[in-house]
């Protein structure tokens, strides 16, 4: 068997954590080769990495393919996993592991899916749970699914390496996953509504937005308190790069809402979310993030968007 070598294409917000987290804990044989469709994002990593005896920099998607057998794609939406996939397979992958990170429609899923396998490769889906910081610290949650031979490929890779969790649906089909993914992230959603709900009405009545903060960070913690923390300090609107892009919550909203209403379900609190997006980007533009939900429920209740922290 050929050594291992494995390639990341796709060094967002989220991938440069999950990449980085791969080379300093995933025991590599050979150095990664890393992919972006802007060069510089590549070149600042593998710098940070130690240069070219960690990590490489490969020009094209068919260059970095064709030097790996292990490829992680974690890349910007649906449209983008599709060109990169079909790029991908525009040669010999016959063999090769394709491990992707994307958050995108489980219908995509299954679609990249099949024009792997029919090329001769194995699929893997694995979205992951968790805010770039967590990526970053390697505490994401990862969902892997696909066949049981290509999962116990991809779970080195995941707990204690990018992951502080993993959930393994192996034998499942890999669009369980990212329906996983769509539907738990309007838990988060819901969430971001909810804590802005009752941090506008903490404000409004007296009690005070640091009261309730100490009380979700004592009760609830976890991604409660940070997002609860981020509303508090004004960090929902100074940011000049979103954490979560308000574009990418109205897109897995609509995935979220399409599913629900083709199985015969509704989700009414996701729509009042999604309608608070939309505010979101009327106030913001696309530097709006998700956390601006709290804004456009303060202006609703008669406050400025900002909180002026």
């Amino acid at each position: 068997m050929a050594a291992q070598q494995v390639a990341w294409i796709g060094l967002g917000n989220m991938g440069r954590g999950m990449c980085e987290n791969i080379v300093r804990k995933g025991l590599l044989v050979n150095p990664i080769i890393l992919h972006n469709r802007t060069r510089a994002r590549s070149e600042a990593l593998s710098a940070k990495l130690g240069g070219p005896k960690n990590a490489v920099i490969s020009d094209t998607i068919q260059e970095a393919v064709a030097e790996s057998n292990i490829i992680f794609t974690c890349v910007v939406d649906d449209n983008a996993i599709k060109q990169t996939i079909t790029t991908a397979l525009q040669h010999d992958v016959r063999g090769k592991l394709f491990v992707d990170c994307t958050t995108v429609h489980p219908d995509t899923t299954s679609l990249l899916s099949d024009q792997v396998t029919a090329a001769g490769a194995s699929f893997v889906a694995c979205p992951v749970f968790g805010a770039p910081a967590m990526a970053d610290a390697g505490k994401l949650v990862c969902v892997v699914a696909g066949p049981g031979p290509a999962v116990a490929q991809t779970l080195p890779f995941t707990t204690n390496v990018i992951s502080r969790a993993t959930i393994d649906f192996s034998d499942q089909p890999p669009n369980r996953a990212t329906l996983l993914k769509v539907t738990g992230n309007m838990l988060t959603l819901s969430m971001v509504e909810s804590l802005s709900e009752a941090l506008t009405v903490a404000e409004k009545s007296g009690l005070g937005v640091d009261n309730m903060h100490t009380f979700i960070s004592t009760m609830f913690s976890g991604p409660y308190a940070l997002y609860s923390e981020r509303m508090r300090s004004g960090d929902y609107y100074h940011r000049d790069e979103p954490l979560v892009a308000v574009g990418l919550g109205h897109k897995d909203a609509g995935y979220a809402l399409g599913i629900a209403r083709e199985n015969g379900a509704s989700m009414p609190a996701v729509e009042v979310a999604v309608r608070h997006l939309d505010e979101v980007v009327g106030h913001c533009g696309k530097k709006g993030d998700i956390a601006g939900i709290y804004g456009a429920v303060r202006e609703e209740a008669g406050l400025k968007f900002e909180n002026g922290r």
